[in-house]
């Protein structure tokens, strides 16, 4: 067989989209479109990816989703016109989320608080359905020793966690600036016993 048939046939399995166009632009859309819904559904915790298993499970839900996206096609253009579809989708939805924010509350969901006071939500935490030493976890990642260092934890819809510390207690600031000024009259103290030495 001539090398340019071999050529010919091989920029045609790379290029020639097995699908119709349509059916390629539909098929992300509508993948898209559930795995919003499934995420939303299965909560803020896929989203954090606290441990090994839901990492586990987001790889595999993008692997198990691909032939949905493109079908049997494998050529090069079905591929870009999936991907291009999944960008221009999400795009879409995020510009009209933002000019629509009570909309992308609704989709978003709210956030959870999961510690106040110092103290647990233990509802919050079922909710979400994490654990003592996930959230422990957390908040060792941002630089608190325990549940006692922190004045908030919230759980944003979006997967990320907002952990706020305790601004030290009054009676210690009172503490703290009464020592200060002790200080001060200690060293004016000694420069006047000094001076009349």
């Amino acid at each position: 067989m001539p090398q340019w048939i071999l050529t010919h046939n091989m920029w045609h399995d790379i290029f020639a989209v097995g699908a119709p166009v349509a059916e390629k632009i539909l098929r992300p859309v509508i993948v898209y479109v559930f795995l919003v819904i499934l995420l939303r559904a299965f909560g803020k915790r896929e989203l954090a990816q606290l441990n090994p298993f839901d990492l586990v499970v987001l790889l595999s839900l993008s692997n198990t989703v691909q032939n949905a996206i493109i079908g049997n096609d494998n050529s090069l253009s079905g591929g870009l016109i999936g991907a291009f579809t999944l960008l221009a989708v999400n795009y879409l939805v995020v510009r009209f989320l933002f000019r629509h924010r009570r909309l992308d509350q609704i989709v978003e969901g709210k956030p959870t608080v999961l510690i106040q006071d110092g103290h647990v939500v233990k509802k919050a935490l079922a909710k979400e359905m994490l654990t003592r030493s996930e959230l422990m976890t957390v908040l060792h990642r941002q630089g608190f020793d325990g549940v006692k260092d922190v004045e908030r934890c919230v759980l944003e819809p979006g997967g990320t966690f907002f952990v706020q510390g305790k601004t030290p207690p009054a009676d210690e600031i009172e503490h703290a600036e009464v020592m200060k000024k002790l200080a001060e009259l200690s060293g004016k103290l000694d420069r006047l016993l000094k001076e009349q030495a």
